[in-house]
């Protein structure tokens, strides 16, 4: 999970100042990159950005903030994605609780208000044809039991579930690391597993962040494996520095092939900085994504 801020929420619009020229290669697999990723090519304006994202080769985006955004530049995004060939990948569906319990307190005032969330949230999904919405479940109450938190958060997302499920939409829910979140409910991905299949529904599943599980625990392919039938979105970023694969330690081509081979032909979300800056820095990052694209 990024902040507001590093996505580029509530970006000015403006005109492209600059492009480079693509080579007319389209990736293999649906990387999804986010508002200000290539800012110094196309510019502030939201819809110059995904054009240089469509005209690059990449055939998703997702964008954390956009159940933020007015209505009519949701509207406007929409339409360039559809006529761009840009499939619409996750957008954050709530308020986050990032130092105080929510869901795991039981509090039935903090679930009215989750579940009110995602009620608006189906708005914003059809609005932008989104499938895929994300959910943190916030903090860990710390005064109960694991187990009766657990209890508290699977009763929760199976009230949510029922709101989702005839709309043919899915929330994700992302384990993220103790480093950068220290001291939220779901951490693991098994966790995850373990929440998910308590919830038994299509709505709720796994968001498989890359970034998040090699700090929290590693064994990548192996918990990938595992979870499988309960993940139904990637995320991307290397360790250390959270940016572009080929930046850090994770081997992304070995992942991405073993992605591909159990079938999976969803979005994978590129929610991490650029390594390097400006214009040349946007380059390499897609040189970079090159480099780990599926070599079929």
């Amino acid at each position: 999970m990024l902040t507001a801020s590093a996505i580029g929420l509530g970006c000015k619009s403006g005109s492209a100042i600059s492009r480079v020229d693509a080579e007319d290669y389209k990736f293999k697999m649906k990387f999804a990159p986010h508002l200000g990723m290539f800012k110094h090519h196309a510019g502030d304006d939201p819809i110059d950005q995904l054009n240089f994202m469509a005209d690059q080769g990449f055939s998703g985006f997702e964008d954390n903030g956009m159940r933020e955004r007015e209505i009519s530049l949701q509207e406007k995004m929409a339409s360039t994605m559809a006529n761009r060939g840009l499939e619409m990948g996750v957008f954050v569906a709530h308020k986050i609780y990032w130092r105080e319990a929510n869901l795991a307190s039981g509090d039935q005032d903090k679930r009215d208000e989750f579940i009110q969330y995602i009620r608006d949230a189906v708005d914003v999904a059809k609005r932008v044809n989104a499938k895929w919405m994300t959910v943190v479940p916030g903090h860990l109450d710390l005064r109960q039991d694991m187990g009766y938190q657990t209890s508290h958060v699977v009763e929760s997302l199976k009230q949510a579930s029922g709101i989702l499920e005839p709309h043919g939409l899915t929330m994700v829910l992302e384990p993220l690391n103790f480093r950068d979140h220290p001291g939220l409910f779901l951490t693991k991905a098994a966790q995850g597993y373990e929440v998910c299949k308590a919830v038994d529904s299509p709505a709720c599943k796994i968001l498989f962040d890359i970034y998040h599980q090699q700090i929290q625990e590693g064994n990548l392919i192996p918990n990938i494996e595992k979870s499988w039938d309960e993940i139904a979105y990637f995320q991307i970023g290397d360790n250390p520095g959270r940016k572009e694969p080929t930046t850090g330690e994770i081997n992304y081509s070995n992942i991405f092939k073993m992605i591909h081979e159990k079938g999976f032909d969803g979005i994978l979300g590129m929610e991490h900085g650029n390594y390097h800056e400006g214009l040349e820095g946007e380059q390499k990052l897609i040189d970079a994504y090159k480099s780990v694209d599926l070599k079929v």
